[in-house]
């Protein structure tokens, strides 16, 4: 059986072709040199040349509340393409399983935490990454409406904050723990006095790392079969504030941390319910203090040549 990874150079989809190695499975990485997601027959003509079994959608435009604000256009219009090239061309190909990554965005604003699978729909999205939700959610439903007409076990995994090694540092289109990461890490180099942070650093996130969010989209693969969406996320969150103070320590930034208040928080607290998850036999095993502090690590040793500036338009 072969399957096929999208995405493959990027945090998600690179962490999946780490899992699907150690665990010796039969896997093709694309990249974008392979194949351009954005155009529809060069996307077919690569399925039926390659002819997969499985399909892992790790690919889309990605970025965090900045780039989200600033480039709506781009999430909105690169995701919904790749998406429909990609599950289409699937189905023109015969392929048995596809696994489509969604996003914890696709939830109301104030949904209630832990979030359920049935709040999906259930109300308005987060305007600050309100595009990016909504070509996400077209991918959901596209998906069961293909198990729907055409019987297809495909199925859709919504995975919380992630971060790891090969993550985009970006600060302005980075999500925020990388961010971090960066800050502390320059910061503590150049012996900065002081480090302004987004926001108030009230909200509540929920971040996993992305060998272990690997770990159950493989177990997922393997086990899960049904037409509802399911959460991939470890159950527990933790405050912006919270997070920087941790980062601040493994860095060991002795400075002043300053919140600027003037920009948006976002959504108070998210935070995935993963009973689902649970009950199908999968749990996170990893520590967040200690993924941070490997991640960390990872970014020190990989600084001159790791991902410092990405354009909002790269698609992963």
């Amino acid at each position: 059986m072969t399957i096929l990874v999208l995405g493959s150079n990027g945090l998600a989809g690179s962490a999946i072709c780490r899992n699907l190695k150690l665990n010796n499975r039969k896997f093709i990485a694309a990249t974008r040199n392979d194949v351009n997601l954005l155009d529809t027959k060069a996307v077919d003509e690569y399925f039926s040349k390659i002819k997969p079994k499985v399909i892992i959608g790790a690919a889309a435009l990605v970025g965090g509340m900045a780039a989200n604000i600033k480039h709506p256009v781009e999430f909105l219009t690169n995701n919904l393409t790749i998406q429909n090239n990609t599950i289409l061309s699937a189905a023109n190909n015969n392929v048995d399983k596809y696994i489509f990554l969604g996003s914890s965005c696709v939830y109301p604003g104030k949904a209630v935490s832990p979030i359920t699978e049935d709040q999906l729909l259930t109300g308005p999205l987060e305007k600050t990454n309100e595009a990016y939700a909504i070509a996400k959610i077209s991918g959901i439903k596209l998906i069961q409406s293909f198990r729907d007409e055409y019987s297809k076990n495909w199925v859709s995994v919504m995975p919380t904050n992630l971060y790891g090694p090969g993550d985009n540092f970006d600060l302005t289109n980075s999500h925020v723990l990388a961010a971090l990461i960066r800050k502390f890490y320059e910061a503590t180099i150049q012996n900065t006095s002081q480090i302004v942070l987004w926001g108030s650093g009230n909200p509540r996130r929920e971040f996993m790392h992305s060998d272990d969010f690997a770990s159950a989209v493989t177990y997922v693969m393997d086990n899960y079969n049904e037409r509802e969406p399911i959460n991939i996320g470890t159950g527990i969150d933790i405050s912006i504030k919270e997070l920087a103070e941790m980062i601040a320590n493994i860095s060991e930034y002795k400075g002043e941390l300053r919140w600027n208040i003037e920009v948006p928080d976002g959504t108070y607290q998210k935070m995935l319910s993963v009973s689902k998850l649970n009950n199908l036999g999968w749990k996170s095993q990893l520590v967040l203090e200690d993924g941070v502090k490997s991640t960390y690590e990872w970014f020190v040793q990989n600084y001159t040549k790791t991902r410092l500036n990405v354009p909002v338009n790269l698609t992963i």
